[in-house]
């Protein structure tokens, strides 16, 4: 039985497009909460893990699963080279985040009895969940978006 050769620069190189990957998507999710958070009312932290409002929750949850498909797509379509491969997915990630908060004020402005009102309230609200489909939905056609 043959091993063959482990090639440890190859294996390193590897190892830190990895991390550096994981920095950008790490990054841009923090983003993307800092920007949902502004288009909400009220502390979106506090709301989703202080009062565990499950409306905030939603919404939360359905931004981060369609910047973490933006991200995704925009690793797998970046460039080769690791550095222009880094900004290409944060760059990309940074507009799948500003096209996210968009499409949010966009469905508040659209979707009857505003969404400011249904992130305070206390109780699950099926609002919560067409607009979370619709973040997700969103985020999918920003993806597929991305050359």
């Amino acid at each position: 039985m043959q091993f063959g050769s482990i090639d440890g620069a190859a294996l390193g190189q590897g190892v830190l497009a990895t991390v550096l990957y994981f920095v950008v998507g790490f990054v841009v999710l923090g983003l993307g909460f800092l920007a949902l958070d502004a288009v909400t009312p009220g502390n979106l932290r506090h709301q989703v893990y202080t009062l565990r409002n499950p409306n905030a929750a939603i919404l939360l949850a359905a931004n981060h699963l369609a910047l973490a498909v933006i991200v995704v797509t925009a690793i797998l379509t970046s460039d080769d080279a690791l550095g222009q491969g880094l900004v290409d997915s944060a760059v990309y990630g940074v507009i799948g985040v500003v096209l996210q908060a968009v499409a949010l004020r966009l469905l508040d402005a659209f979707v009857p009895g505003h969404l400011r009102n249904m992130v305070n309230e206390p109780q699950m609200s099926g609002a919560a969940w067409a607009v979370g489909a619709s973040l997700l939905s969103i985020g999918v056609v920003n993806a597929a978006a991305l050359s």
